[in-house]
């Protein structure tokens, strides 16, 4: 464990070889296993299972209920709702030991993934995407999409502030509360400058 200040729960289990960023808190029956990297300004909660060698960047938003196993990797102001939950392995067995053929997940920074949703091993998730709750994920999510639904789909495209983007006949969007604007060009969108 690293000696920087932050709080765990008595109840939280913490195993050495973590590393655990200043300021981040960690509650009530919880683990983190060994080799995790948690950043500064983090917020684990209730019942979270952290996997082997998990990264999760700053400021990165854990609910209750959810398991984050190996090869997932969180990126900053990353947002993952309650009882949402990672897999690792396309094609578990209980007979067959896959532990060495784990997929990496990453979920970039400003990610939104809502309560209930799975995400299916090896699909990355863009920068500030949202995920509806319970969505199934089965493939790459783009930068700043709305996906929904079970496998989940495109609906649309989010702001950084978590707004539905509606964009004009120019490709232009604005968002509704902090008046940024977003272009949707060759089926990608990017903040406006």
């Amino acid at each position: 464990m690293s000696n920087n200040s932050y709080f765990a729960h008595p109840t939280a289990i913490i195993d050495e070889g973590c590393t655990i960023g200043n300021g981040s808190k960690i509650w009530h029956f919880s683990h983190v296993m060994p080799g995790c990297v948690i950043g500064e300004g983090c917020n684990i909660g209730q019942n979270v299972v952290i996997s082997p060698e998990v990264v999760l960047g700053n400021n990165v938003k854990v609910q209750n209920n959810v398991s984050i196993y190996t090869g997932v990797i969180c990126e900053d102001d990353v947002f993952l709702g309650p009882s949402m939950v990672f897999t690792n392995v396309t094609n578990p067995r209980s007979a067959v030991n896959r532990k060495g053929q784990y997929s990496k997940t990453v979920v970039k920074r400003g990610a939104s993934i809502g309560a209930n949703a799975t995400i299916v091993c090896g699909h990355d998730i863009g920068e500030f995407a949202f995920i509806g709750a319970g969505a199934v994920v089965t493939k790459h999510v783009p930068a700043y999409a709305l996906v929904v639904g079970n496998p989940a789909k495109q609906t649309g495209w989010m702001s950084e502030f978590g707004h539905k983007l509606n964009f004009d006949k120019h490709g232009i969007a604005t968002c509704t509360e902090s008046s940024e604007k977003y272009e949707l060009k060759d089926g990608k969108v990017s903040k406006i400058k």
